[in-house]
């Protein structure tokens, strides 16, 4: 049996005890990136740890730590209310204006783990805070992302469009921009519904009223309340006896909205929250502008605001979503592995083999989505556009059509859990049964992985565009 071969069905057996067994799947991966790395690899300390995301554990700590803070001294509170008045009420609205929000600043040149932890934690706050699926308002903040992530000045656009100058393939900007923005707007629409958005759309507006309690234009009766615990579990860890899975905020309902917070007018602009609301736009401003890293930025940050109001902060560090830093580490540390062991170039070189272009072509797709879903999706890009250059040159498969494609694959899936973006989603939902809202977040994003490549295949490559 091959090593590569090895690894991969290590990898499945990580899986399966985490899943049957109250072990944290992180601590799993560890051990089986030294299991794998030292006997099959032959890899020292250091190969094992060159695939240890280092920026993503400042990321995940950095931006939980600031929010945690914000949450404390009530600045999400207020964030939350004005996004009611913003909308009228509307807040079947939100959702959508979340999605906008990252498509926008990703639209423009942010990377988007860094759009995404800085809009996530106030539209899961939202979230919690009226009733809506988190597994809806997660998705909603990484398609936006995703959607606008393929603009001609975006990052993401820029490398790939890069990559094809580099390879001397035909390209097109704004099909490729157009593709993937499309194709997350479907898949958000189709979210929207499955996951509650016309029950938002048919209880009409709310307006503030007495002291807190929300009064419906339109019917706000038996809304689903959230209840969770806060309790930190992830798959593998033992959830604290608090938390039950009746915690999920779409599982509860309650007979009126009396226990929604006040309005924004009672809720005054402190100091300590001033001073956080003035924390999150240099958060915007060093990342977006300054192009500073999002993690260190944030971190930063808090430890400015925990110097100033330590009585706010003081539990802060505790609501670092810890058992997710290690579940996320712990698996990306593996994927590391297996890049440094050449496990995925096996496989995509595998593939690239195959005597027909369509279906190497869907196989690309699916490797593409496959390993994004736990690695970056910009090296994934990055290795497989080159590995579809040999059977594009031979004319069947339209190049435009085909690297479209593997890019919507590619990002598509970061909305699992083990992806940046599913990872920071995960991290920033207060007050969610957080076992539960891991094995949503995985099961959506195992269907999005094994229906989107066929489609955008079907639709994108099949008709042989470009």
């Amino acid at each position: 049996m091959s090593p590569e071969l090895i690894s991969i069905l290590v990898l499945a057996v990580v899986f399966v005890i985490a899943t049957t067994r109250s072990i944290n799947m992180g601590a799993l991966a560890f051990a089986a990136a030294f299991a794998v790395g030292t006997l099959v690899a032959d890899l020292d300390a250091d190969g094992i740890f060159a695939g240890f995301p280092g920026d993503l554990f400042v990321v995940l700590v950095g931006v939980t730590y600031l929010f945690a803070i914000a949450r404390s001294n009530g600045t999400t509170d207020w964030l939350v209310h004005a996004s009611v008045r913003l909308v009228r009420g509307r807040v079947a609205l939100i959702p959508w204006v979340m999605f906008a929000l990252t498509g926008a600043l990703t639209a423009i040149g942010a990377v988007s783990p860094a759009a995404v932890a800085i809009v996530a934690p106030i539209a899961l706050s939202f979230a919690a805070r009226y009733g809506i699926s988190p597994l809806l308002m997660g998705a909603m903040v990484v398609h936006g992302a995703q959607g606008g992530g393929f603009s001609p000045i975006s990052i993401y656009g820029s490398i790939v469009n890069g990559i094809v100058e580099r390879e001397k393939l035909p390209g097109n900007e704004v099909t490729l921009f157009l593709a993937s923005l499309i194709v997350n707007l479907v898949i958000a629409a189709v979210v929207f519904v499955a996951c509650g958005g016309l029950r938002l759309w048919r209880q009409g507006s709310v307006t503030e009223v007495d002291g807190g309690a929300l009064k419906g234009r339109g019917e706000l009766r038996d809304q689903p309340q959230p209840t969770g615990t806060g309790t930190t579990t992830v798959p593998g860890t033992h959830p604290s006896p608090s938390a039950s899975p009746s915690s999920s905020p779409t599982t509860t309902a309650t007979a009126t909205r009396e226990t929604a917070p006040a309005p924004t007018s009672s809720l005054p602009l402190t100091p300590p929250r001033i001073a956080t609301l003035l924390s999150l736009v240099a958060l915007v401003v060093a990342v977006l502008v300054l192009d500073l890293d999002a993690g260190l930025t944030a971190i930063t940050l808090a430890v400015v605001l925990s110097a100033v109001w330590p009585d706010d902060s003081r539990k802060a560090v505790g609501e670092i979503a810890w058992p997710t830093v290690l579940l996320i580490c712990g698996v990306l540390t593996y994927v590391g592995v297996l890049d440094e062991m050449g496990t995925i170039t096996w496989a995509g070189e595998g593939v690239g083999g195959i005597g027909v272009p369509l279906l190497a072509a869907v196989l690309l797709c699916y490797i593409g989505a496959i390993v994004s879903a736990f690695a970056s999706s910009v090296g994934i890009m990055g290795a497989l556009i080159p590995l579809a250059v040999p059977f594009l040159a031979q004319g069947e498969i339209g190049a435009v059509g085909m690297v479209a494609a593997l890019a919507v694959s590619a990002t598509v899936v970061d909305v699992s859990p083990f992806s940046t973006n599913g990872a920071l989603v995960l991290a920033a939902a207060p007050d969610v049964d957080r076992e539960r809202f891991f094995r949503q977040l995985m099961v959506y994003g195992g269907i999005v992985v094994a229906v989107v490549p066929a489609v955008v295949w079907l639709l994108m490559v099949v008709p042989g565009w470009g």
